[in-house]
């Protein structure tokens, strides 16, 4: 079955940065889009950043674009999120996803539909 495990969230100040990791399994991980996810309290979840594992640009939302960067070690299944300059706003509980032959719109949009989602990783950051 698949599996998703994020981790590496934590509480930092403004300015700073951390890197979340999403180790996925159970399914081939070639040619599917992982994708990261934020959902803050009272908000919607939208999409951060994704990539498609067999190679391709990265997507960003305008909002972290310069500041956050996603990437992945096919060798471990694994997909990370560098994020960098970290502000308030970027406070949030992060999640990893996966999906399977993901058409080209909704990988490149980021929109929250995806097939497969990790348990979410907490980001606070302090002003």
């Amino acid at each position: 079955q698949v599996q998703l495990v994020g981790s590496g969230g934590g509480s930092v100040q403004a300015g700073g940065s951390l890197r979340l990791s999403c180790a996925a399994s159970g399914f081939t991980y070639s040619s599917n889009c992982m994708g990261w996810f934020r959902q803050a309290p009272g908000k919607e979840r939208e999409g951060v950043a994704a990539m498609y594992t067999n190679g391709g640009p990265p997507y960003y939302a305008d909002s972290v674009k310069g500041r956050f960067t996603i990437s992945q070690d096919n060798a471990k299944n694994t997909v990370y999120l560098q994020m960098n300059s970290l502000k308030p706003e970027d406070t949030a509980m992060y999640y990893c996803a996966a999906d399977l032959r993901s058409p080209i719109e909704r990988c490149s949009g980021l929109i929250p539909d995806f097939g497969y989602w990790g348990q979410g990783t907490q980001v606070t950051v302090s002003s």
